[in-house]
Formats: C-alpha cells, structure tokens, sequence
C-alpha cells in the first residue's frame, strides 16, 4: 500500500533513525501542498516528497540533523529568492513544514492505521505539535474513525472529532486541514493539523498479458490496490507482474463473481478473448462499482451489447457504464500507450468522484 506512514513502520522494524517531513501549509506559488510528506534517514530520502529541489535538499540536512539530535522541529521557508542565485529557491510562495525525528511515539498510532485500512475503514491522523521554539517541538498523533475514539485533549476533544467525522464523511483524498484551537492556559502554543488517510481504491484487471502487466504498474504508481485475475499460471505470477498486490489464478469468471467488489472497485478486463472477458463482466455490470472498463473492437463490443442486452444480463442504461473500448482516445497502438489511455481513463473516474 503506497502510504508514508506505513512506509515509517516497514522502515522503524529494521532502522530506527529516520524522520518524517510533512508540509503542514503553504501559500503563492509552491511545489508541494498541505500533507505532502517524505520519509529520511541519514543517507537522504528514503520514500516520498516535499517538492523536491532546494526545498528538499535544505530539509534533508534538516532532517539528518534532527535524526541525531532526537529533536522534532517546525520550520518556515520562503520561497522568494533571488533568480541569479542557483542556492535559492524562487517560486515565490512559502511553506511550513513538520519534522518529526521521534517517530516512535506515533508508531502504536501507524499500527492503528495499519488494521483500519486493511478492514477498508477510513480514518482521519490528527497531528498535535507544541511548539517550544522552532528547533524544538513535541509531535502527538491520535487516530480516529467513525468506529472508534482517540484519547483526545478534553477541552478539544467535541471539535475535533465533529471536524474529523466530516473529513471522514466526505472522504476527499489528500484532504489535509489545520484547526485554529487552543488549551487554556497552555504554554507552549499547540497546532492541530488533520489529515483524512482513506483506503486504496481498489483496482481489479481481468487478464495477466502484456497490457495487463503495464496497467498493473501504472495503477501501483497512481495509488490503487491491484488485483490481477487469469487462468494462466505461466503468467498470473509475480515474476511477470510485480507491482501487483494480490495475483488469483483461476477460471476469470468464477474469479471475478467471487472477489470481494464495492462502489470504491475499479475493473478493467483485459483478457484474452471474447468468452473470458463476457464470464469477467457479467459478475460486474449493474453493481455500483466506480468503474468498468473493456478492452475490443468496437464490432466486439457491439456484439457482446447485443448478447448482454438479449439475455437480460443488463440493462440498456447499465451497459451504458461500462467503458467499450476501454481508455481515452489519444491514438494509443503500443501496449505500453494502451496502458496510459486507460490508466488516465481510471484517475478521471476517481478524480470525478
């Protein structure tokens, strides 16, 4: 699963000395928004980005620096720099960021995460940070769910629960928001920043063949959970398909009717004839998922809404959904463009959404 804070506990089971880098706000122009987070160790990055250039590079010394110090910190970088000077950064904006260099007060709350999103429940990470001067600050995390309730600051704990339950209720990816609240009497002064971390959306390609292959690289890299479906041992593995999370060999309708579906599923069939990629649609039409897409000629598709329709496998409005023949039309010929039509097909569906 491509989540940073999952990525910190992978890396914290084998290498304590790391620390995560996360752009808390920003304003103008800049190369990276609110939750944008990398993962460094005392080598360099690791995992993930903060815009990358003169930004990452200060924050990588930054980071190794806070990493033997044990210190968290919460810095402030202007963006406006000169033009003439290379060392300086000059898309005129400025950003706040969060280092977090005591990682291992938040790994029982990672863990938390970790079940929620393996149950496929969302959930929101709310991020506490006192701050005692900008070299030094104390970073608490809590994790919350619409099922159950972090252990959070009691004067604060109505608000930001209402604010967190909303988050989880509109469910926007990259949703990242910062709460203007205070404890009374408190010193130092407290942040809060909320970030809504939502389940992969799930993609299912019927078909293990070279179109199959590439998409499950793509989709791996765009952030949905890949399944892929064959009868085909020889190449339903993961020596030919790498990248994806979970392989199935066996018959692809039988696959497909029972494999766990819902309206965060995305299917794309890509399989090797007309018969398979029937069996793979018919357990899919008419469900709710968020997508559906076909690979054939148009003759193909044609005919196959005929039989669909004929037999009362679907409506006239449901086969309307699926997407035949599958992807954008950006004159793709090449496996490898036939991949990128449709990978960008599935992030305009998910985006709409």
């Amino acid at each position: 699963m491509n989540n940073i804070y999952l990525r910190v506990l992978a890396e914290y089971s084998t290498n304590a000395s790391v620390a995560l880098a996360t752009v808390t706000g920003s304003s103008g122009s800049t190369p990276q928004k609110g939750g944008s987070s990398a993962l460094f160790n005392e080598s360099g990055l690791i995992s993930g980005t903060v815009g990358g250039g003169v930004v990452e590079g200060r924050l990588q010394k930054i980071a190794c620096e806070a990493i033997k110090l044990k210190h968290s910190a919460y810095f402030s970088f202007d963006l406006s720099g000169d033009i003439s000077n290379k060392e300086e950064a000059i898309c005129g904006g400025k950003v706040t960021v969060l280092v977090d260099a005591n990682l291992q007060n938040s790994i029982g709350i990672f863990n938390q995460m970790q079940l929620s999103l393996a149950n496929q429940i969302p959930g929101v990470l709310v991020t506490m940070v006192n701050r005692f001067s900008e070299e030094i600050v104390l970073v608490n995390r809590y994790w919350i769910t619409e099922k159950s309730d972090a252990v959070l600051p009691p004067d604060l704990h109505t608000r930001i629960k209402e604010e967190a339950d909303k988050m989880i209720l509109e469910a926007k990816p990259h949703d990242f928001r910062e709460l203007s609240l205070s404890l009374p009497d408190e010193e130092p002064s407290s942040l809060f920043f909320l970030e809504a971390v939502l389940p992969l959306p799930k993609l299912i390609i019927a078909g293990a063949g070279h179109i199959g292959r590439s998409l499950a690289h793509l989709g791996k890299l765009l952030d949905f959970e890949v399944t892929v479906i064959d009868d085909r041992a020889e190449y339903a593995n993961h020596s030919n398909i790498p990248d994806a999370s979970h392989i199935i060999v066996g018959d692809i309708g039988v696959t497909m009717d029972s494999v766990p579906k819902d309206s965060n599923t995305y299917v794309v069939i890509v399989s090797r004839g007309h018969k398979d990629d029937a069996q793979a649609l018919k357990p899919c039409v008419g469900k709710g998922l968020a997508y559906i897409g076909m690979i054939g000629s148009k003759t193909k598709v044609e005919a196959m809404r005929r039989d669909f329709i004929e037999n009362g496998w679907a409506s006239d409005v449901q086969w309307k959904q699926v997407n035949a023949p599958v992807g954008l039309p950006i004159g793709s010929q090449t496996v490898a463009e036939i991949a990128v039509s449709i990978a960008a097909q599935l992030v305009l569906f998910r985006s709409k959404r």
